[in-house]
This record gives structure tokens, sequence and C-alpha cells, in this order.
């Protein structure tokens, strides 16, 4: 097949440091290539793949002190989806909504995967409008607030099997944090749990502008009290393996519809137990005493560290290995494209225009899309 895939440009392909969408997007890629099919990246121009590159940027726009608004590179690139839309077989858009208007010639070629929340007021009237836009979502949790829409399928992410090795004798002695530092991350619960138990805890995460705030006036102070918690600030690829890998157990004590959570699967690869707050997608993810615990509250997450010791390591990475390699999410997502109408008919259908006001859209008969 001749697939196409178009990536934020925030963060290259794969991303330097932190970067949950680009990342997926990145083993997809490889993957697909991999299992020979000609695939095409659109993505930032410092991205690394087997792929045929595109690039509308030199280098990640959030690593580009000259960017302030990354919206301009982005539009510039899907203009030029458009123009080359005929030359794939299949589209496969991971920007969120920014594409929707400049895809309604060629819609029913494309799969939309939705990496992020969808949960705000403003995302449902938007998907009310362009309901038609086959999409994908990464949990069954993250469709709860969804109006009905063309759902395409469900794809749990997924890495290279060998890309975080197991670690069957983790020595660390310490609890990790993984992730951002942000109020729905919930870095204040995990020093918390730590606290309570008297075991150290690293945390390993990147601090964006908009949560910059938060860590000064939340976190840091938390930090600074606690002799036993360390902040070590982003890690990469490499540093990631032996952060988790070395780990008693990883926290994940969220507060908000988290519609995946890579950062759950990559412990499981490094057979390190997940203590996950039971929110979002972690009910999916984690297998409650198999590869982790699930909690509803601090207390209970305490009392879990407690008894880590009744979990095998050796689960959490069979776990991995049964559910979450990207083999297997190669073979969904190709399944998804070749079931789409615009694949099989290989012929354009006329699609109605789009309501010009909300009021007509709620009003329109049908798809809108």
């Amino acid at each position: 097949m001749k697939i196409a895939q178009i990536a934020p440009l925030q963060e290259s392909i794969p991303p330097r440091l932190y970067g949950g969408t680009e990342r997926v997007v990145s083993y997809l890629t490889e993957e697909l290539v991999r299992q020979g099919h000609d695939v095409t990246l659109f993505a930032s121009g410092d991205s690394i793949t087997s792929a045929r590159l595109i690039s509308f940027c030199d280098c990640a726009l959030r690593l580009d002190p000259r960017v302030r608004d990354p919206l301009p590179d982005h539009m510039v690139m899907l203009d030029a989806v458009r123009e080359m839309a005929d030359q794939f077989d299949v589209l496969h858009f991971h920007v969120d909504v920014l594409h929707y208007p400049l895809i309604r010639d060629f819609v029913e070629r494309t799969v939309t995967t939705l990496h992020g929340r969808v949960d705000l007021p403003e995302s449902r009237r938007l998907y009310s409008v362009f309901s038609g836009a086959p999409l994908v979502s990464i949990s069954m949790d993250q469709r709860k607030p969804m109006p009905p829409v063309n759902w395409a399928g469900l794809v749990h992410h997924g890495l290279p099997r060998d890309l975080l090795p197991f670690n069957p004798n983790a020595r660390g002695g310490y609890l990790a944090f993984l992730g951002r530092i942000s109020p729905e991350k919930r870095p204040d619960r995990a020093i918390e749990i730590a606290s309570r138990v008297g075991v150290q805890l690293k945390i390993a995460a990147k601090i964006d502008r908009i949560d910059r705030d938060y860590w000064e006036e939340r976190i840091r102070p938390m930090v600074e009290r606690n002799p036993n918690v360390e902040y070590i600030g982003e890690i990469n690829e490499r540093q990631k393996a032996q952060f988790l890998g070395e780990a008693m157990a990883l926290l994940f004590p969220i507060d908000w519809p988290e519609p995946f959570g890579m950062v759950l699967i990559e412990s499981m690869s490094c057979g390190t137990p997940v203590i996950a707050f039971r929110c979002g997608s972690s009910s999916e993810v984690v297998e409650d005493g198999v590869s982790g615990y699930l909690v509803d509250t601090v207390d209970q997450a305490a009392a879990a560290v407690r008894r880590l010791g009744a979990l095998d390591r050796r689960a959490a990475r069979a776990c991995f290995e049964r559910r979450f390699t990207i083999d297997r999410v190669a073979r969904d997502y190709l399944s998804i494209y070749r079931a789409l109408p615009g694949v099989r008919s290989r012929s354009r259908r006329a699609v109605p225009e789009f309501p010009r006001t909300l009021d007509h859209a709620a009003s329109a008969p049908g798809r809108r899309f």
C-alpha cells in the first residue's frame, strides 16, 4: 500500500525527548516500512525515518527559538498533503483537527487517530459537524464524551518489542514518575505516596511553558521539602530504559481522562509494575494484580507499594508482549486502512458541503462530512 503518515511538527519523528504522539507515529511508520509498504512521512526536517520524508520546517517547532506560532507551518504542510493526496492509497493523520476542512474531496481514503483529550465542550461541537471523518480511538474510554461519529476502529498503542529491554532484577530501590509536570498528571500525588511509604521517588519529566507556574508554586516546594524526592528533568530513550528498568514501580497518579498513557506500556516492557489511578484508560491497559495495581486513592496507592513483592516482573513483561507490541499495532491499522470505502472502491464520492453555521449543522440530516 502507498501510505501517507502526517505528523505534528512540534516535535521531530521520533522526538528527541518527550513526545508521545510523535513516538507512536515513528514506531508505526518504521513497522509499516519493515512490512514492505510504501510510506511517506510528513514531518519536521530533523526527523529520522526509513520512509520517504517530506518536511516543511528545518527542525521541531518546539525547539526552534524563531517560532512563536506553530500554526502557519502546519497549514503549509497540510495544503501540500491535499495537493499530493492522489499519490496515496490511504492518508493517516495525527494532527488533531487541523486537516478536516482540507480533506473533504478524499475523506474516504483518510483515517485520523485521536491522540489527545476530546472531552471538552468545544470538541463535541466540532466532531458533531465533522462527523463523517473516519476516526480511530486509542482506548474505549476515550470515546465516552464523543457524539456519534464514524469510528473506523480502536487501536491501543504499542512499542517495538526490543526497544526497552526486560530487567528481571531491578535494584534501584525507587519509585518512578515519568512524563510531564502538569496538574492533571498529579506529581503531587506521587510525592505524597513516596513520602507515606518512605521510599525514594525519582521524577523524570518535562515542564511546558504553560505549566511553569504550577511547577514553581506547587511542585518545586514539595520536592525541596522531601529529601527522598529527586527531580531529574527530561530524559531520552536510552536513559528511559535504565530509569524504568531499575525502578520498583512506576507511579501513574493521573487526575484526568488520559486517552492511553504510553508510559504504562513502556514500564511493562521493562518488567516494572505500574501503580495507576483508575482514571481514563488505565483499566484497559493495566491488568490489576498482574502488570500492576489499580487504585482510587493515595492511601490505596501507598498500600499497593507495600504489596509490590507479590507481583512478578516477568508477568508484566508477558502482558506487554501479548498486547502492546508495534507489529500488532501495524496489523490493526492495516485492517482499518483496507476497510476504508475509498481504498476499496478507488473512486471518489461526492461529499456534501459543510454547513456554514453550527445552527445549520445541528439541523442538517445525515452525516455532515
